[in-house]
C-alpha cells in the first residue's frame, strides 16, 4: 500500500471508529437514557455527535485532495525534470506557479516574474520547485475533483456504479459529497446550528454517505497513485524506458 492509499485509509478509518461509537449510543438510546459515567447523553448531544461526522467527511474529502496534488508535486521535483519534459497540463501548471498568472501583479512584479520564468528556461534548469494552486476552498465535491483531476491530465477511471452512487439524491435530493461540502459549509459559517445539522438522521443513513464517499474516494486516491508510479505527468518520450507501453 503506498503512502497516499496508506493515509487515506487511516482517515477513513478514524470515521468508521466514531460512527461505532455512534452506533452504540443509538442503540442505548433506543433502549433507555445512554450514559458516559455519570453522565447522561441528551437528545441534543446526540443530535451534535451526529453533525459532527459530515465536518469528519468533508476533513477526508479535503485531504484526499491536498494529498494526491502534494504527491503530483513531490514526484515531479524528484523526477529532476525540465519543464519542456513534462506534459502539456502539467507544464500550464508550472508556468502558472512560476509566472504567478493566477495572481493579481502590479506591473513590476509582473516583469520580475517574467524575467524569472524565461531566466528558469534560458539556462534549462530542471523543475526544482512546484506547486498546483487547486483552489477549492471548502468547495469540494465530486465534481471538482473530476474538474481539478482532467487539468492535471489524471484519468480518474470511475465506473458508472460508483458514478451513479455519488451522485443519487439522498437527503433534500442532493448527491452525498455535494450533500457533504453543503453542511459542511453551513455549519463552518454559522448558518446552521449542530443541533440542527442532526435532526432526523441516523447513524445508518450517515454511515451509507460514507461508503458512496469513500467509494469514490478510493478510485480517486488509485487513479492519482497510477498516475505518478507511471510517469504519466511527463511527456510519453520523457519517461523511463520501463514506463513506455
Amino acid at each position: 500500500m503506498g503512502i497516499l492509499s496508506q493515509s487515506f485509509t487511516d482517515r477513513l478509518q478514524e470515521i468508521e471508529e466514531y460512527l461505532i461509537f455512534l452506533s452504540a449510543v443509538e442503540d442505548e438510546m433506543k433502549s433507555g437514557t445512554p450514559k458516559i459515567g455519570l453522565q447522561t447523553i441528551t437528545v441534543t448531544q446526540q443530535k451534535i455527535l451526529l453533525s459532527s461526522v459530515y465536518l469528519q467527511l468533508y476533513n477526508l474529502v479535503e485531504a484526499t485532495v491536498s494529498k494526491c496534488v502534494d504527491t503530483v508535486c513531490a514526484a515531479v521535483t524528484q523526477a529532476k525534470c525540465h519543464p519542456s519534459d513534462l506534459t502539456i497540463e502539467l507544464r500550464k501548471e508550472w508556468v502558472r506557479y512560476h509566472g504567478k498568472t493566477h495572481c493579481d501583479l502590479n506591473c513590476e512584479n509582473r516583469l520580475n516574474q517574467s524575467l524569472e520564468l524565461c531566466k528558469h528556461l534560458i539556462e534549462a534548469l530542471p523543475v526544482d520547485d512546484f506547486q498546483i494552486n487547486i483552489g477549492g476552498g471548502g468547495n469540494w465535491n465530486d465534481e471538482e475533483i473530476y474538474d481539478l483531476s482532467k487539468r492535471l491530465g489524471c484519468d480518474l477511471n470511475i465506473s458508472a456504479e460508483i458514478n451513479k452512487k455519488v451522485k443519487q439524491p439522498m437527503f433534500d435530493g442532493e448527491g452525498a459529497m455535494v450533500k457533504i461540502m453543503k453542511l459542511r459549509n453551513k455549519l463552518a459559517h454559522g448558518n446552521i446550528s449542530f443541533g440542527e445539522c442532526g435532526e432526523n438522521i441516523t447513524v445508518n443513513d450517515l454511515r451509507d454517505l460514507k461508503d458512496r464517499t469513500a467509494e469514490y474516494l478510493a478510485v480517486v486516491v488509485f487513479s492519482f497513485e497510477s498516475y505518478v508510479d507511471s510517469y504519466e505527468f511527463l511527456k510519453l518520450d520523457s519517461r523511463p524506458k520501463e514506463m513506455i507501453p
